[in-house]
C-alpha cells in the first residue's frame, strides 16, 4: 500500500508535446495526497480499532465461558445441596417417626404399669371391704349377744 509521503514525492517525467500541465497535475495530486492521507489515517485507525475490538472480543469470549463453566457448577452444587437437603430432611422424618414410635410405646408401657397399679389397688380395696365388712358383722353379732344378756 502506498503512504502519503510517497505519492507527495512522486515526480513525474516531463513532456513538452502533447504532455500534461504540470500545475494541474500537481494540483490534482496534493488533492489526492490529503484525500489518501486522510483515508491512509482512517484505515490505520479502523485497523487499530478493529485489533481493539477483536481483543475486547476474545476477553469477553473467555470470560462467557468462565461464566458457563461456573454456572455449571452453581447449578451441580445446588443439585448436591438439594439432594443432601432431600436425604438429611428423609432422616429427619425418619428419626422423628422411630422418637414418637419409642414414646408411644413407653406411653403404653406405662398405660399397662398404671392398670395393673389400678387392678391392685381395687383388689386391696376389695380385700379391705371385705375384711371391714367382716368385721362390722362380728361387731354386730358381739352387739346383738351383748343385748341379749
Amino acid at each position: 500500500m502506498l503512504t502519503p509521503l510517497e505519492i507527495e514525492n512522486k515526480k513525474f517525467s516531463k513532456q513538452m508535446v502533447n504532455g500534461y500541465s504540470v500545475e494541474e497535475v500537481d494540483e490534482f495530486l496534493d488533492l489526492l495526497t490529503i484525500e489518501y492521507e486522510r483515508l491512509y489515517k482512517e484505515n490505520t485507525e479502523s485497523r487499530s480499532k478493529i485489533e481493539e475490538l477483536n481483543s475486547s472480543v476474545a476477553h469477553y469470549k473467555t470470560i462467557e465461558g468462565t461464566l458457563q463453566s461456573t454456572l455449571m457448577m452453581a447449578q451441580s452444587t445446588a443439585e448436591e445441596v438439594k439432594n443432601v437437603a432431600k436425604q438429611q430432611a428423609e432422616q429427619i422424618v425418619s428419626d422423628a417417626q422411630a422418637s414418637s414410635r419409642k414414646v408411644l410405646e413407653d406411653i403404653d408401657q406405662e398405660i399397662l404399669m398404671k392398670k395393673r397399679e389400678l387392678e391392685d389397688v381395687q383388689k386391696q380395696f376389695d380385700i379391705y371391704k371385705a375384711k371391714m365388712e367382716s368385721l362390722l358383722i362380728s361387731q354386730l353379732e358381739l352387739l346383738k349377744e351383748i343385748n341379749k344378756e
